[in-house]
């Protein structure tokens, strides 16, 4: 009799993908989905650009390549395509970080989880303020020191100074907000769990040497500093900035217990980066 007891009282079984470890995602998986993000970008980008096109018509005879051409050519043009692309390509992305691993979603520890929670200690969020202020200021002086004489310029902020104030709005807004969140969640959060949980995936309990974590921290930072080269015109002189960010990011990620603080540091730079946008005078704006 007490044994039915027990059992009517015992909690049932948890289902079979909870009951094993969380394991953090493969290296390989985390820069597969680095690389559809940015291919899913180009085609995303590419199919706009040519809608658009098609959308402001072109003269009989014209080849091929002019409804692209005439949609890139107008800069209020290009900037709803570059901003239909990142909210298309951010969103599928997220979607498919969620999809494919919903139970590292909320997780705080950095090698299992992604930290889509808040962080239990409100000085992180202070922290970040900070850290979201004192990157472009520190990795500005930086990047100008190794530039020298040359410009240091991103496409996305030539569009910036170019598109009308509508435009300059929407994309400031991506900027600040979307652009942030999925770069964080790729990088400090699938591919930096990645790094972190290399060896002996699945033991909860690991010794995060820290060695390992310098090298993730490095590692992570890197990568999201190089795949921006294309943005900066291959200008190598402006990545330590971009590096410093990410290490900063990464730092509070791994204290933090959440991906917000590095989400809003993220944002804090960029908003510190647009905020120029609206302050270089355009005629029509």
């Amino acid at each position: 009799m007490n044994a039915a007891a027990d059992a009517l009282a015992a909690p049932p079984p948890l289902p079979p993908h909870l009951s094993r470890p969380v394991r953090a995602p493969g290296v390989g998986e985390a820069l597969a989905l680095l690389v559809f993000y940015f291919c899913l970008q180009l085609v995303i980008g590419f199919g706009a650009a040519f809608v658009a096109g098609l959308a402001l018509g072109t003269a009989p005879g014209e080849h091929f390549g002019s409804p692209l051409q005439s949609a890139m050519a107008d800069p209020d043009v290009r900037t709803a395509v570059t901003a239909i692309t990142l909210l298309l390509a951010a969103g599928i992305t997220l979607w498919l970080v969620h999809r494919r691993w919903p139970n590292q979603w909320r997780l705080a520890l950095a090698w299992q989880g992604f930290g889509f929670a808040p962080s239990a200690q409100p000085a992180f969020y202070v922290a970040a303020l900070a850290l979201g202020v004192a990157v472009p200021v520190i990795g500005g002086l930086l990047t100008h020191w190794l530039a020298g004489d040359h410009p240091v310029t991103q496409t996305i902020s030539q569009m910036g100074h170019e598109a009308a104030l509508p435009g300059r709005i929407a994309l400031a807004a991506l900027a600040v907000t979307l652009g942030p969140l999925v770069e964080e969640t790729m990088f400090r959060g699938v591919l930096f769990s990645s790094l972190l949980g290399f060896r002996q995936r699945t033991s909860i309990q690991r010794d995060l040497g820290g060695t390992r974590v310098a090298a993730a921290m490095l590692l992570s930072a890197a990568l999201f500093a190089t795949v921006h080269l294309p943005d900066l015109g291959w200008r190598w002189y402006a990545l330590p900035n971009l590096a410093l960010l990410g290490l900063g990011c990464a730092w509070l990620r791994l204290h933090s217990g959440s991906l917000w603080p590095a989400v809003i540091a993220h944002g804090v730079n960029n908003a510190l980066a647009v905020a120029g946008w609206f302050l270089v005078l355009h005629p029509g704006a």
